[in-house]
């Protein structure tokens, strides 16, 4: 090989990099959106490209769609950024970025779905069996709602870039659900949750999103709260009861669940009294609803998410015997009387008749 073929060697690999940068492919840039890529309608939301030091001008595209509310903001995109002062179902979509620099283009930034909520109202999001969740187990999450959907998302606090998006069930009667597993499930964060209905002809286009759904991990603390119940445990229908959730450890809250409800627990506020902490959890008018076993925790306010040891079980019997009246028995007496009495007179009526019977014939025999 000669020294010039050499040099020109060496010139080629080492300009060849500079060369295919110059023909217009400059590294891609970075698009996210703040405050987050899931936004409620009517809400702003700026979407944000971040390329080189040398980029000169920012574009934004929209997939399938073009997005014309860019074309409405003066001087779009120069410095990387893209504000959407109150956000529609036009804005909904799959976006893209680029830059420009010199007259080259950078390659396109990798995709992001800018999705708008608030066109259905919210679904129902519960946990099965609870969202009282052991250290390191699963849980089964259903979303649910009254409105048949193609599909539902369910969206983690704080981590909704990566949602699990899956088709729903439908039921004859209209309402749809979808089942999602999450886990294991560890005490070292929140574990919290909401989930969407959407329609696939509109993918970018959600419901109102559902109530927060948190999992709660026990026995992260080794107090026991006691549970109890006033007056009894035994109660007729229509009146009222208290469970109280007592405990001597300097707790901020007490949370009752009830055994297989998967919505989430009743919190209360701790009241020290008598040198412990407890809630007074009231319930009435009570009815067939209010059967089951309950128990409760306490939790602290720095992490409400993580929960003492379980009380021990408390059993709630709602019996329909206990709600009648002394009137109710003096009425029932009173009718159990007048048959009994009728009865005898009958049975007085068919007597008399039978002495009267018999004497005729003996009468008549005499003569």
């Amino acid at each position: 090989m000669t020294p010039i073929l050499t040099v020109l060697i060496c010139l080629g690999l080492s300009l060849g990099p500079r060369t295919h940068v110059q023909a217009g492919h400059l590294p891609k840039p970075t698009l996210w959106a703040e405050p987050g890529s899931v936004i409620i309608q009517g809400s702003p939301v700026t979407l944000r490209c971040q390329g080189s030091l040398q980029a000169e001008e920012y574009h934004l595209y929209r997939e399938n769609k073009s997005a014309s509310w860019v074309r409405r903001i003066q001087e779009p995109g120069k410095n990387g950024q893209f504000p959407i002062p109150s956000i529609t179902w036009e804005h909904a979509g799959r976006y893209h970025c680029q830059y420009y620099s010199h007259n080259h283009s950078s390659e396109y930034s990798d995709p992001l779905e800018l999705v708008v909520t608030g066109a259905y109202s919210k679904p129902t999001l519960s946990a099965l069996p609870s969202p009282v969740v052991t250290s390191g187990g699963n849980v089964t999450l259903q979303c649910v709602s009254q409105v048949a959907f193609d599909g539902f998302i369910l969206c983690k606090e704080g981590e909704d870039e990566h949602p699990q998006r899956l088709n729903s069930h439908s039921h004859a009667r209209g309402w749809s659900w979808a089942i999602f597993s999450v886990g294991p499930v560890s005490p070292s964060r929140r574990w919290s949750y909401r989930c969407y209905a959407y329609d696939s002809n509109s993918p970018y286009v959600w419901s109102l999103p559902s109530d927060l759904l948190e999992l709660l991990v026990p026995g992260q603390f080794y107090d026991r709260p006691s549970l109890s119940v006033q007056p009894v445990p035994t109660v007729a229908p229509g009146k009222n009861v208290t469970l109280l959730c007592q405990s001597r450890g300097q707790f901020h809250t007490f949370l009752l669940t009830k055994e297989g409800a998967g919505h989430p627990p009743l919190h209360l506020r701790s009241e020290h009294q008598a040198q412990q902490n407890q809630a007074e959890f009231r319930m009435g008018p009570v009815t067939s609803a209010h059967v089951g076993t309950y128990r409760c925790y306490s939790s602290l306010s720095s992490n409400p998410y993580l929960l003492s040891l379980p009380s021990d079980p408390l059993e709630l019997v709602v019996s329909a015997s206990l709600g009648q009246h002394p009137q109710d028995y003096t009425v029932e007496n009173l009718i159990r009387m007048g048959v009994a009495g009728l009865v005898l007179v009958v049975l007085g009526i068919l007597l008399f008749e039978a002495q009267h019977s018999q004497r005729s014939l003996q009468d008549a025999a005499g003569r």
